[in-house]
């Protein structure tokens, strides 16, 4: 049994928010400089060349790299053989992100209710998820995530006779009727299976996965692959004003469903695709 006092969850947890609001994952920088040098359109490389501009004063000058910082998305997979110490786990984490947002100067976009809409003012709650995992390490991944893309995204409860072109048009849907408003080049996250809010879930999950990796499934793979250069035929281009640079990754993620539907949903999420990953 390995024992982790909370305070040190906190501590990561307000540096990672900090961070995933300043720089691009090294995968997401690299897909960002690839999109630039491949892209077709001349207003298409000009959008992306003043993106690439923005990206550089937010690192040298601690900007933010989007006015949106988003909503603390948290995913932690814990050790079984972990213990926490020293107080309760989840205030840990909301205290962490309660720092990082107040002590990094980042936008505070969090209301209490839904509909009363009052800010509370530190960012927090976060959105926090939880798996159990063999072993004694705590990986963590914050993910902030901004609602002009995260407004776009969609959840399909196909039927299975849909099958896979169901899906494919599920996709593309969502694509299209996010347009520009999702601040395109944008990174897809598919899920595909398990429940309503399973397949969600897994889709979210997925925008953290590396850009420009697949799954070890070749169908999913094909399918990825597919997507990403139908998506780029589409013209929505960088800044929805056209081009051949729409998505930068399309990631899907699977678990077995039921016998009688197909879920299927479609996280969207900008180029500011902002994750950080670490293991305590």
């Amino acid at each position: 049994m390995r024992t982790i006092n909370v305070n040190t969850i906190t501590e990561n947890i307000k540096d990672m928010c900090i961070q995933a609001n300043h720089f691009l994952a090294d995968d997401m920088d690299k897909a960002m400089k690839h999109a630039l040098e491949t892209e077709e359109a001349p207003l298409g490389r000009q959008i992306l060349d003043q993106l690439q501009d923005n990206l550089k004063i937010a690192a040298e000058d601690m900007i933010p790299i989007c006015q949106d910082t988003g909503m603390a998305v948290i995913f932690m997979k814990i050790g079984q053989d972990v213990h926490f110490e020293g107080g309760s786990l989840e205030d840990a984490i909301n205290e962490g992100v309660r720092q990082g947002y107040v002590e990094g100067f980042l936008r505070k976009s969090v209301v209490g209710d839904p509909i009363i809409r009052e800010n509370t003012k530190d960012n927090t709650p976060a959105v926090i998820h939880y798996s159990i995992v063999p072993g004694d390490k705590v990986e963590i991944k914050v993910a902030p995530k901004g609602f002009g893309s995260e407004n776009m995204s969609r959840v399909f409860m196909l039927k299975p006779a849909d099958g896979i072109e169901g899906v494919k048009e599920a996709i593309l849907t969502a694509v299209r009727d996010a347009g520009p408003n999702a601040c395109p080049p944008m990174v897809v996250g598919v899920g595909i299976g398990g429940t309503f809010e399973k397949c969600a879930l897994m889709a979210k999950e997925a925008l953290t996965r590396e850009a420009g990796s697949h799954s070890g499934t070749a169908w999913v793979k094909d399918l990825e692959e597919e997507m990403l250069e139908t998506i780029n035929k589409l013209g929505i281009g960088p800044g929805g004003l056209g081009g051949t640079t729409t998505a930068l990754a399309v990631n899907v993620n699977t678990y077995p469903t039921h016998i009688a539907g197909l879920p299927v949903a479609v996280n969207i999420c900008c180029h500011v695709n902002r994750h950080i990953i670490r293991e305590v």
